[in-house]
């Protein structure tokens, strides 16, 4: 029964408090992860990390992208893909290479500061998207670069992490050659899924006489595009976010979109961004303070001014460059599961990992009023 109780402080708190971060000029969505600290063990303790959550947060996430993928203007991210690269890019390169120099700052053996490198690397959208949702410019210039930047994001920093665990991962034996050709592979599948067979399942299913026919065929394309992205080494974002773009090209796109909106924010949705918070813990802290501080400065900055380097490189005003490096900031579940992968691996620390987690919260909880501000 305890599930229940969970279930019930979730959904209340999130709502309380998104309703309050408005009222206070600043997203929702910064009131939704508040609310996961002050319910996790870091502050009241009331709810736990269980594998009932995490599942519910996982399906939280895929529909939160999938909801992405059905608003994006495909035309705009076509526009604008050699900025999307471009922040990609420069995204990475900054907070690698200062991950390393922090890394070897502090004492870190070369293998597991280059994985610090790796962690500052990744970029997750997710709360990017609901900010940029909030605020009704997901479908601006800016929004679709970000989009676009983290797909690109996503992509390289698990080729840096193969590379780094198939040279220092415990018990690793990685094909950089086959874990590319599995990438390829996986755009190549969901392109030509999207162009031939998702519009044929939609139309085969929606007249079956069923309760919600539609909605129930798009699902199970969501999560037939997750799961071949998993299975590819891909995120499973970026499988429900390709999806979302596919059914986006069927006459089905607005009824699908009314459908499964009720359905995530009502429950998965909050129960992702509650799952966020819960990862944090004070224990230990202490004798560490310094390297979060540093860590944290320093992933918010890189980001920020790499991928806004990139933006301005291929001719975005100062301005919107900003934003679009306001936009890569958040690291949320993307690192939280890289640098769960490096404990395992041993690339790192497990006297640093606590350290590392708070650092990748913050730069979860700073994105959106960051972005807020930048747009204003």
């Amino acid at each position: 029964m305890e599930f229940i109780l969970s279930l019930l402080l979730i959904l209340l708190f999130t709502k309380l408090a998104g309703d309050l971060s408005v009222r206070l000029g600043q997203p929702a969505v910064l009131g939704k992860l508040l609310s996961g600290i002050l319910l996790g063990p870091a502050v009241l303790g009331w709810v736990q990390d269980t594998s009932f959550i995490h599942y519910m947060s996982e399906i939280g996430v895929l529909l939160l992208m999938f909801i992405a993928g059905l608003e994006t203007d495909l035309d705009q991210l076509r526009a604008n893909w050699k900025s999307a690269l471009a922040v990609a890019v420069g995204g990475i390169l900054l907070p690698f290479i200062g991950g390393y120099g922090i890394g070897a700052w502090f004492g870190f053996a070369d293998h597991n500061a280059l994985f610090l490198g790796v962690i500052l690397s990744a970029t997750s959208v997710s709360i990017s998207v609901q900010v940029l949702k909030e605020m009704d410019r997901l479908n601006s210039p800016e929004g679709s670069t970000i989009l676009g930047a983290a797909v690109l994001d996503d992509i390289l920093v698990v080729v840096l992490l193969a590379v780094l665990m198939s040279f220092f991962g415990t018990g690793s034996d990685i094909s950089l050659p086959l874990l590319i050709g599995k990438k390829l592979l996986f755009f190549a599948v969901a392109i030509l899924a999207g162009w031939l067979a998702v519009p044929r399942m939609m139309r085969w299913l929606a007249p079956l006489r069923v309760t919600e026919p539609v909605i129930t065929a798009a699902l199970v394309i969501l999560f037939g595009y997750a799961y071949f992205a998993e299975m590819m080494g891909m995120a499973g974002i970026i499988g429900s976010f390709a999806a979302g773009i596919a059914i986006a090209q069927t006459s089905f796109k607005h009824v699908v979109a009314s459908k499964v909106e009720p359905i995530a924010y009502s429950l998965f949705v909050p129960v992702f961004f509650v799952s966020i918070g819960l990862s944090v813990s004070f224990e230990g802290l202490g004798s560490h303070i310094g390297f979060v501080s540093v860590l944290t400065v320093f992933a918010v900055l890189s980001k920020w001014i790499g991928g806004g380097t990139g933006a301005r490189l291929t001719g975005y005003s100062l301005r919107s460059s900003l934003v679009i490096g306001a936009g890569m900031i958040s690291r949320g579940e993307v690192a939280l599961i890289i640098a769960s992968t490096g404990l395992a691996s041993g690339l790192l620390l497990p006297e640093y990992f606590t350290g590392v987690i708070i650092a990748v919260i913050l730069t979860t909880l700073v994105t959106p009023p960051l972005l807020k501000v930048m747009f204003r």
